[in-house]
């Protein structure tokens, strides 16, 4: 894989889909197997944090899972542009100039999946676009001008 710069392009940072078409292979099914491993960590995560509410947390546990899980993603993707589960399965968001998310991107792309999530359609719409666009992008990316990508060889 080479360095991302495709000045032909709309989105000019981020690799040819046809010229280099290795940063974009099974990205779709890495996102969802880093969806299940992010999942897994958030439950856990809020599980943890339910005795520190004095047990009161089992009530609106999904409540807090959400919350837990949104401040997860941002974090994580502001400091590494990929969540734990991304970095498993060796993906990684960039911007459309081919730079790592900064927390304001970070912000912006998780209050979107947030939404989606919450949109049953619009998540169906999302994954659907995965699976058919050149980029292999989702709804939020295509909004923001980002992607999803194989995390770039430093070799």
């Amino acid at each position: 894989m080479e360095i991302l710069n495709d000045s032909d392009s709309t989105l000019w940072g981020l690799p040819d889909p046809a010229a280099q078409s290795a940063f974009y292979d099974a990205v779709p099914t890495k996102r969802l197997l880093a969806f299940v491993v992010d999942l897994i960590v958030t439950v856990v995560i809020a599980a943890l944090i339910v005795p520190l509410t004095a047990f009161i947390g089992i009530f609106f546990f999904p409540v807090l899972v959400a919350v837990v899980g949104f401040a997860y993603r941002v974090v994580t993707l502001a400091n590494a542009s990929a969540t734990l589960g991304m970095r498993l399965m060796g993906i990684e968001f960039r911007t459309a100039r081919g730079e790592r998310f900064d927390l304001g991107m970070a912000v912006l792309h998780t209050g979107l999946f947030t939404v989606w999530c919450s949109i049953g359609l619009a998540q169906v719409v999302s994954v659907v676009l995965m699976l058919t666009t050149a980029r292999k992008q989702g709804l939020s990316d295509l909004i923001l001008g980002t992607a999803a990508i194989n995390r770039p060889s430093i070799y």
